[in-house]
């Protein structure tokens, strides 16, 4: 089976201390054929305690050194996960045109300029109110970012906050902004993220639920990577193994390999 990892962190992001060689070697002790570090960069990330921004010129450097060191053993491509809000467009835009990534994640970890670790996001309106908030930006977003990023990244990352005792969000719940979302990724060229993290949250389950992913196939999207999320070396792959097999339940055939942002598809 083809396994390969196309979100892992190194101490390049803020909230993560695995060196990349670490994380290179584990890769290829799992087998794995690619891996994709993906470090954070969320300008103006609204708690000050967390800057992610990445010193990319190092960032550059060591990439290239350990690419040529392990170039036998495995790919390993120059990736970047991206926070995305409407007023750092132009920053985004500068950074993804400065180096030469194989593949970038646009993720939504902010709305309405507040995070959602410090809970002001979800003070004063309803959990739906919360839910529906946080697509209607993400929705904003992939208007405002269009070709600039090549995957939707844990598409409801939204889940994991605001201390709610139900942790469900299946696409039933908000079918016409998800339609709407989905419709719009398709039709960029852009695609979804599968993101194992989910399963070490405690939800039992990839991002996004496996109901929106269906959706996404019924609606001719086909642009899928699958990422752990890493921040440590062992949860390079982490139930990587389960989630192929529920992609094919579901009836998907193919994930996506990327190089120079283009895509090809790998069979499963």
């Amino acid at each position: 089976m083809y396994y390969s990892d196309y979100h892992v962190h190194t101490h390049f992001s803020d909230d993560c201390s695995e060196k990349m060689h670490d994380m290179i070697k584990s890769a290829v002790s799992l087998g794995l054929k690619e891996i994709a570090f993906t470090d954070h960069v969320d300008f103006d990330y609204p708690d000050p305690e967390w800057p992610f921004v990445i010193d990319y010129e190092k960032y550059y450097e060591e990439f290239k050194m350990l690419k040529y060191e392990y170039s036998s053993s495995i790919n390993v491509l120059l990736g970047i996960e991206v926070g995305l809000q409407p007023h750092i467009k132009q920053e985004i835009s500068a950074l993804i045109s400065s180096y030469p990534f194989d593949f970038v994640i646009g993720s939504v970890h902010a709305a309405d300029r507040m995070d959602f670790c410090r809970h002001a996001f979800f003070k004063n309106k309803s959990q739906h109110e919360c839910y529906m908030r946080y697509f209607e930006n993400v929705l904003e977003n992939i208007r405002l970012y269009k070709g600039m990023f090549d995957v939707l990244g844990h598409m409801d990352l939204i889940v994991r906050y605001g201390g709610y005792e139900s942790k469900n969000l299946e696409y039933e719940m908000f079918s016409d902004i998800i339609d709407q979302i989905l419709r719009l990724l398709i039709s960029n060229g852009q695609g979804i993220e599968i993101n194992t993290s989910g399963f070490r949250y405690g939800l039992g389950r990839v991002h996004p639920h496996p109901s929106i992913i269906k959706r996404y196939s019924q609606l001719g999207g086909k642009i899928i990577t699958v990422g752990s999320d890493a921040h440590k070396k062992e949860d390079i792959c982490a139930d990587f193994e389960s989630t192929y097999t529920m992609l094919k339940d579901l009836g998907l055939t193919s994930i996506c390999s990327f190089k120079s942002r283009k895509h090809s598809f790998i069979e499963i």
